[in-house]
């Protein structure tokens, strides 16, 4: 069965490998996870899942192959007494859920009747106090209300059941969804560069142990500087005009860099990049800052990242005058080949679909511009970006 599962996980675009299936098998060997579906669910997902992106892949390739939960049923019957699974579901109730059971004559009367009117009942039920359905009194079903009973299909109701038969629930999470602040996160850290700043206040235990053990074991605390991440960021972010739809999805971003990144910088502009740029869009007109002082600020070290979806006028980048805004003496184009060759690596992010870049010229002419290096803004494409970034 679960060299299936595996299969199955495969063809739903998993990479999962034979050593991840085999520690599987292993941890069930141990009975790691015994008798309990959810079990299962969470210690094959560790097991088999490498990177959080493909868990709504697995989701949906678990719930394929185990649809027919009922047939696990026999399984466990067939390997724990039922007897014994009687005596622990007990131990789990409250005096109060024992004494409701007992007042339907027992758990055993309960499952009793529950499987006589299931066999019993040839049709959908609504309402009423004896079949299997949605909004009645009946002690089985769903959205209604008794006191003591079997809950059958999703959560809702009064919540009075004693069992519940539940229809299992997976978010979304993959490579090529919008993003949130979360799964930015998650991609911006694989720009990592770690280095200790600042004062020396949290614990080195590797260099407490041994300076201990070498002090003949008089204790010996070693304390270092915290470790933040060292690399040095510069966003520019395109704001207005055809870039109001993204604004939600720029400002997750945003918030996602400030809590990532120590050494982060940020500016603003509008289409495309000129000679000058500004922090605060209220102040753009008359509180500019020149982007030589930018260059000549902020050291080759630094990774400069674009946000913008690219879509204008190809004269706005490459005609002198071409700003839609001001007069600039010289092409965008111009700025752009200057970035370049002042800092090593710089990459543009467009919320824009990437199948949609190839309708707008000016994209395309900014893709080249920035060196072929501009990534969809999705959790792929900041993975991709931010790989490129940290080369």
């Amino acid at each position: 069965m679960l060299v299936n599962f595996f299969h199955g996980l495969r063809d739903a675009g998993v990479p999962v490998t034979t050593r991840e299936l085999l520690d599987l098998l292993a941890g069930l060997k141990q009975h790691v996870a015994f008798g309990s579906i959810d079990d299962f669910y969470y210690f094959s997902r560790a097991c088999l899942v490498k990177d959080e992106k493909y868990f709504d892949r697995f989701d949906r390739a678990f719930g394929l192959h185990f649809k027919e939960l009922e047939a696990l049923d026999d399984v466990i019957e067939a390997i724990i007494p039922d007897d014994w699974l009687r005596a622990e579901f007990m131990k789990q109730l409250s005096e109060e859920d024992r004494a409701r059971i007992e007042s339907l004559g027992g758990l055993e009367k309960l499952i009793e009747e529950f499987k006589k009117r299931l066999e019993e009942q040839k049709k959908r039920h609504q309402g009423g106090n004896k079949w299997i359905g949605t909004g009645g009194t009946s002690p089985f079903g769903q959205q209604g209300y008794h006191p003591e009973g079997i809950r059958v299909g999703p959560n809702g109701g009064n919540r009075k059941a004693v069992k519940v038969w539940d229809k299992r629930e997976f978010r979304n999470l993959d490579d090529s969804v919008e993003l949130g602040t979360r799964n930015i996160k998650v991609a911006l850290r694989r720009l990592r560069k770690f280095a200790r700043t600042g004062a020396a206040d949290e614990l080195d235990l590797d260099d407490t142990i041994r300076s201990t053990a070498r002090n003949a074991g008089l204790l010996d605390i070693k304390m270092v500087p915290e470790r933040h991440n060292a690399v040095k960021v510069l966003l520019f972010f395109d704001v207005g005009g055809s870039m109001d739809p993204h604004v939600r999805v720029c400002e997750e971003l945003f918030s996602a860099a400030r809590t990532e990144f120590k050494h982060m910088e940020y500016f603003y502009f509008h289409n495309f990049i000129y000679e000058s740029v500004w922090r605060n869009n209220v102040r753009r007109h008359n509180e500019r800052l020149p982007l030589l002082d930018v260059m000549h600020k902020y050291s080759h070290d630094y990774k400069v990242i674009f946000i913008g979806d690219a879509a204008m006028s190809p004269y706005e980048i490459a005609q002198p005058g071409g700003s839609v805004e001001h007069w600039n003496e010289e092409a965008g184009e111009v700025w752009m080949r200057r970035l370049r060759q002042t800092y090593e690596k710089l990459i543009w992010i467009n919320p824009v679909p990437k199948e949609e870049w190839e309708y707008t010229q000016s994209t395309a002419m900014t893709h080249k511009l920035v060196d072929g290096h501009m990534y969809p803004l999705t959790l792929r494409g900041l993975e991709e970006a931010m790989s490129y970034l940290s080369k």
